[in-house]
């Protein structure tokens, strides 16, 4: 850990001598319950806060200079953090005092359940300056795992005083007693935050708790070391999975070694059967999975760290050549998955289906988004959620006349093209599957136009990508003689265009999708039944502004 400014390791040295001693008051409290004792607890507030604001006043000073690196960052940032929470330990410990001094009967308190678990709580305060000075986890490791104790002795009393409730006359004592045991349960989450404060600065990234014990899980599983590794933060997916560059310290400046990705066991648990479809059907299209691993409801991965750029680096930020490469390598990849996948079965994408699930999520973001009618004069013009309904009743009766094996989640960041190699692969694959191929199309295009870039030559470039994707599944469509291709597309591109508002806080370009969906289902409505087969897309004015 980086070595802290004087001003923060003097101020957490008083600091947790000062928490040390309202503790201890607060033990004697409940082994011989007086006002007095309580008092002196209570009164002490002042030191604790001062104390507190320096090491905040210091870390400030800290981030706030000119060159700041990001290891003395996150050190500075989680040394506030384990101020925060030593002082939140010290307001728990009073506000519990002043709870039980509203109990008049004490023994209903039951006082000689607290003292052994207050221990607890100091030990674990007399662990954070040795494991500030410590290289390795283990200390802080003991401090959070505290939590799971005063977590127990809450459960225990819970049950106790709620059982007394139903057959005394002392409500109002034992529910007192009750929001006393709850600050100290409360000072479990205090003591965890510190631990996670600690980890994060030993591995070079925020981490919570059980986030930690997921990545040594994995790693136990390679013969990569904690001591030696770092952590960098890529990026945090819309279902809460977090997903971290895994780095040994001595490699050489931005090389990756590993992925690291943790989220909930359900998610996890997709993504690694996707990843082992892929291998099936497609090989060397995904990434290999180095460990897997659960732990209660989460889960966790280190995946193979693929070479190269996401689509949406290169479009946006890379050269024309280096743009059509990949555009090039990106259509001959989807044809031979298409081919090599593609089976006889039909496939029903739901389109229609999916969008009107989501547009709850989308009108809490733009209300304005409405299910109403709306009128032009004397005409009457069908709301949203009607034209969804009628589009719903079209798109079951045509389903896709064969499946391919498709990613799912086809979004430009989700596309890994790389230059050396000149070759596609595909990443975050837990919605993998045999489906409608226009799913995939339908997704891709529509991530591209929600980009918000407004540059000009970039939302040229945009459309470009957007025409190019469209002309080569076209073609494929044709081969194939997929007719209803282009009907079926309409209603993916209109489902996307909308659902991606959500994710979209600028109003107008989020109107802009909005109004290009409506425009999407009235011209797909307006196509005669049996008249699929000749339906065509404006495709270069859809996706030009």
């Amino acid at each position: 850990m980086a070595k802290l400014p004087r001003a923060i390791e003097e101020n957490l040295h008083f600091l947790c001598a000062e928490l040390d001693g309202q503790l201890s008051g607060l033990q004697s409290y409940f082994e011989a319950p007086e006002t007095g004792t309580a008092q002196k607890v209570i009164l002490r507030a002042g030191y604790a806060d001062n104390l507190r604001s320096r090491v905040h006043a210091a870390s400030q000073r800290g981030l706030s200079a000119r060159k700041v690196a990001n290891t003395q960052r996150l050190v500075l940032q989680s040394m506030d953090m384990v101020g925060r929470n030593l002082d939140l330990i010290g307001r728990l410990a009073r506000r519990s005092l002043i709870h039980a001094e509203d109990v008049r009967i004490k023994e209903l308190m039951r006082p000689d359940a607290y003292p052994k678990v207050i221990k607890q709580v100091r030990s674990g305060v007399a662990l954070v300056l040795p494991a500030i000075q410590a290289s390795e986890s283990g200390q802080a490791i003991r401090i959070g795992q505290s939590k799971a104790k005063l977590d127990d002795l809450y459960d225990r009393l819970f049950q106790t005083y709620t059982r007394d409730m139903r057959k005394s006359k002392h409500t109002e004592d034992l529910a007192n007693s009750l929001l006393a045991a709850n600050e100290i349960r409360r000072m479990g989450d205090a003591l965890q935050g510190i631990s996670e404060a600690l980890l994060s600065a030993s591995i070079g990234q925020p981490v919570q708790f059980e986030r930690y014990f997921t990545l040594r899980s994995v790693l136990s599983g390679t013969n990569v070391l904690e001591a030696d590794l770092e952590l960098e933060p890529m990026a945090e997916t819309r279902s809460g999975s977090a997903i971290s560059a895994v780095r040994s310290r001595d490699s050489e400046e931005g090389a990756v070694d590993a992925v690291f990705k943790d989220g909930t066991l359900d998610k996890l648990r997709e993504e690694r059967a996707g990843v082992k479809s892929w291998h099936s059907n497609y090989p060397g299209l995904a990434p290999k999975i180095l460990s897997y691993k659960k732990r209660g409801q989460s889960a966790a991965l280190l995946i193979e760290h693929l070479p190269g750029h996401t689509f949406e680096h290169i479009l946006l930020n890379e050269g024309e050549a280096q743009l059509r490469d990949a555009k090039k390598a990106l259509s001959k990849t989807l044809r031979d998955i298409w081919k090599s996948t593609l089976t006889q079965d039909p496939a029903e994408m739901a389109s229609m289906r999916q969008l009107a699930r989501r547009m709850a999520d989308v009108r809490r973001i733009h209300p304005e988004f409405g299910p109403a009618r709306m009128q032009i004069g004397g005409l009457e013009i069908d709301g949203f959620d009607r034209l969804v309904a009628r589009a719903r009743e079209r798109e079951t009766a045509l389903p896709a006349p064969f499946s391919v094996h498709i990613h799912g989640d086809f979004n430009l960041d989700n596309v890994i093209y790389d230059p050396v190699e000149k070759r596609i692969r595909f990443i975050d694959l837990h919605r993998s599957r045999h489906m409608d191929y226009v799913q995939d199309i339908s997704v891709f295009m529509v991530s591209n136009y929600r980009l918000q870039v407004q540059d000009g030559p970039v939302r040229r470039r945009i459309a470009d990508v957007a025409c190019d994707i469209h002309a080569m599944a076209a073609k494929f469509a044709r081969a194939q003689k997929d007719r209803s291709f282009e009907y079926r597309l309409s209603l993916g591109l209109a489902r996307s265009f909308a659902t991606s508002t959500r994710f979209i806080y600028d109003t107008a370009h989020a109107r802009r999708m909005f109004l290009r969906s409506r425009f999407l289902l009235e011209q797909a409505l307006a196509c005669p039944p049996g008249r699929e087969g000749r339906f065509k897309l404006p495709i270069r004015e859809l996706f030009s502004d």
